[in-house]
């Protein structure tokens, strides 16, 4: 229903979040509030802190604990890691909820449906949170089928073979 509202980048290319983040600026610079928040990255506090000298038009939220990537983790903190990255995705869904944001960067987010670790049922939750002036942007690395009925504009960044 607000398809033209929800952008994705996806691709095994290098500049997905580049390209998010700088969106973010634009809309900024035009005196909209954006959000970002950051999935499966792992907490890499020099950017976490170059992109925070941003705030308040662009608040950024990582519900990371580890430095390391998801995938890098042992099964004992990937559980501990998924329980952190829950509390993201429930905040993704207040911020939707309350409007608080014109728009919503969910980085890495493609990751979550790609590993399961949000179902489809909950990614349909989301999506019906928000409401029709919000714009939600997704990144990650595979487009799941799930969330391209949302989609409006979607973004394939590869990389040069």
């Amino acid at each position: 229903m607000y398809e033209e509202k929800v952008t994705v980048y996806c691709g095994d290319g290098k500049g997905k979040t580049t390209a998010a983040i700088g969106y973010a600026i634009q809309c900024a610079s035009q005196g909209k509030n954006v959000i970002i928040i950051q999935f499966l990255k792992g907490k890499k506090e020099e950017e976490l802190e170059f992109l925070r000298r941003l705030e308040p038009e662009i608040k950024l939220f990582s519900f990371a604990r580890s430095e390391k990537n998801f995938t890098e983790l042992s099964e004992e903190e990937r559980q501990e890691e998924s329980m952190n990255i829950r509390n993201g995705f429930n905040f993704a869904k207040k911020v939707l909820v309350t409007g608080e944001c014109n728009l919503l960067i969910l980085d890495e987010f493609l990751g979550l449906l790609d590993n399961q670790m949000i179902s489809e049922e909950e990614l349909e939750s989301l999506m019906s949170a928000r409401s029709e002036d919000t714009e939600i942007m997704f990144t990650g690395r595979v487009m799941s089928d799930a969330l391209r009925k949302y989609v409006g504009k979607i973004y394939k960044i590869q990389s040069e073979e």
